[in-house]
């Protein structure tokens, strides 16, 4: 499956069950750690827990790869990751917190943050 179906398939699950301010960031040249982040809002634990948890079946349905899900047991921030493609699922307590669409707005490519940070 490509990034762009991919990305569609998730976005299209999260509209279903309700998933609150979703927000889809391109960190090419940002990261080279994945293509998109997915950044959405669940209303409770269970409704976190859900969204990422079908997330994760539905795409593996799908075909594809699950490398990992981060955060289910707390169910505050999950994290689901599909190589291409991070979602985040969180509360709005701690994605206000977070504010991971201020980290990744930062307009250096990958390559030069890499060289900054220390070793």
């Amino acid at each position: 499956m490509q990034t762009d179906e991919l990305r569609d398939l998730i976005m299209k699950i999260l509209d279903d069950m309700k998933a609150l301010d979703v927000k889809v960031l391109d960190v090419r040249g940002k990261t080279t750690i994945t293509d998109l982040m997915i950044i959405a809002s669940g209303t409770s634990n269970r409704h976190v827990t859900s969204l990422a948890e079908t997330v994760a079946f539905q795409a593996k349905e799908a075909g594809e790869t699950l490398l990992g899900v981060e955060g289910l047991k707390e169910g505050e921030w999950v994290l689901v990751d599909l190589n291409g493609i991070v979602v985040h699922v969180m509360q709005t307590k701690v994605r206000d917190f977070y504010q991971l669409e201020r980290l990744w707005d930062l307009d250096i490519p990958a390559d030069s943050a890499q060289k900054a940070a220390p070793h």
